[in-house]
Formats: structure tokens, sequence, C-alpha cells
């Protein structure tokens, strides 16, 4: 079921309509639970309570905390892809640098390779190469074709010159290089939040607004306005939480100015 809601509901639908569609299942919660409230006062003719408060400030208090994991987990995988990003310009700057200590023709090669491989990457400042998957998959063929090409003329240096420490330096950063392209990948693109915590926390807010609209109808207590509100307001969180695990799309995204200064600085040392 929670791969349903994942698949169908949080990875395709655009992000007004994920908002959307979650108020609305929030406001018809709240309504079925005021309908049932209703129907249960008017029925108890022995005029007992029908209901607890503290059991709605259980439910969404628990709602609360939910909505804050789920917030944290989002919040710490956009952390988490600005610093690959940081780590990524720096790799491949110092890999460039090491460079020039390689013998020629290589160096002068791999050191093209370089700038193609940062050029390749400064296209993803553009937003619509990342709303393109085909495009954007296309880019990461690509700079896996040059980390190869990377590699290919590194093997034959590292062979002639085994003992040279200034060969290793160079290698090391290169491995890191390829380490943080396939890490940068793999959390920007295959990592998100898990559809058990979507599914979790969807049933849980159904179930508290319906408890806050029960409440409503069985005790004539609370605003309507007040639920209302706090539908909009969860509904707006949803909407973050799931602007934060969306990095291909949204308004919420990981800034790709450092790789282009880099490929400035690149370019400048080139001329």
């Amino acid at each position: 079921m929670h791969l349903v809601i994942y698949d169908l509901f949080l990875r395709v639908m655009p992000l007004w309509l994920v908002g959307l569609t979650t108020l609305l299942i929030v406001l018809l919660a709240v309504y079925l639970g005021y309908r049932i409230g209703m129907y249960m006062r008017l029925r108890n003719k022995g005029g007992g309570e029908l209901f607890s408060g503290s059991v709605v400030t259980a439910s969404l208090g628990l709602l609360a905390f939910m909505l804050a994991f789920t917030f944290n987990i989002a919040a710490n995988r956009y952390t988490e892809r600005k610093e690959i990003l940081l780590n990524e310009v720096n790799a491949i700057g110092t890999t460039y640098l090491r460079a020039d200590f390689l013998p020629n023709p290589s160096r002068d090669e791999i050191k093209k390779l370089l700038r193609n491989y940062v050029d390749m990457h400064a296209v993803l400042i553009e937003r619509s190469k990342w709303r393109d998957s085909a495009m954007l998959q296309e880019l990461v063929n690509q700079a896996e074709a040059v980390q190869d090409n990377l590699w290919a003329q590194t093997v034959p240096i590292a062979r002639q010159n085994p003992d040279s420490e200034v060969v290793g330096l160079f290698i090391t950063s290169l491995n890191d290089l390829i380490d943080l392209h396939t890490e940068r990948i793999v959390v920007a693109l295959q990592y998100h939040i898990p559809g058990a915590i979507w599914g979790a926390l969807y049933l849980l807010s159904i179930l508290s607004f319906g408890l806050v609209g029960y409440e409503l109808g069985a005790s004539k207590t609370g605003s309507v306005l007040v639920s209302i509100i706090m539908a909009v307001t969860f509904a707006t969180v949803i909407l973050l939480i799931t602007d934060l695990d969306r990095p291909n799309e949204g308004y919420i995204f990981v800034n790709q100015q450092p790789m282009v200064q880099l490929q400035q600085k690149l370019n400048i040392n080139a001329q």
C-alpha cells in the first residue's frame, strides 16, 4: 500500500497537486469525523460523555512528532546534497591541480577531460536539466564516460611510475572524484523518504483530523475555522517536505554555483 502511495502520489504528482490533495484528504477526514460525532451525539439519549479532549491532544501530538521526524529526514538529505556538491568541487579542483605533476602528453589530455567533466556538471545550474529525466541521465552517462577515460589515461602512468608519490596522490584524488560523483547521484536521485513513512504519516493524519472532526460533532466544542487553519498548515508542511524530497523540481534546491565558479576558474587557467 505504501509503495502505491509513494509511486503514484508523492513521486508523480506535481507539487501543487500534492499540497491540494493533502488538504482535501485532511478536510474530508475532519468532515467525516464531524458527521460521525454528530450522529453519535444525536443517538446519545442518556447524555453521557461521548468524547475526551485529551484523545485529540494526544493524537495531534503524535502527528506533530511524526511530521518533525519526516521533516528532519528530508532536511538532513538536503544538507547532505549540499555537502557532497562542495566536496565534489574540491575533489575536482584538487585532481586538476595534481595533474600538473603528470608527464605529457597525458597531463594536457587529463586536464582537458577534467574541464569537460566540470562543464557537464555546471550545466545542472539550469533547472530544466533536472526536470528532464532523460537529459539528466544522458549527462550522468557522459560524466561516467569521462571518468572511464580519465582512468584509462592514468593507468599507464601509474604502471610506468609505481613508486611515485605524486602519481599516487593524483590517483587518490581521482578516486575521490569518482566516489563523490556516485554518492551525489545516489543521494540526489535515488534516496528518498521511504514509502512506509509516508504511508504512516498520512494514516496518522487521517485518524488525527478525523478525531478533531469527531470532537466538533460530538461535543459542540472547538472551532471549524481553527480546524481548517490546522488542515492548511498541515498541507503546507507536507508540501515543504515533499519539495525537500524532490531535488529535481520545486523551489528548494541545491545551488550549483560552486561548480560554475570552478568551471570559470579552470577555463581561465587553460587560457
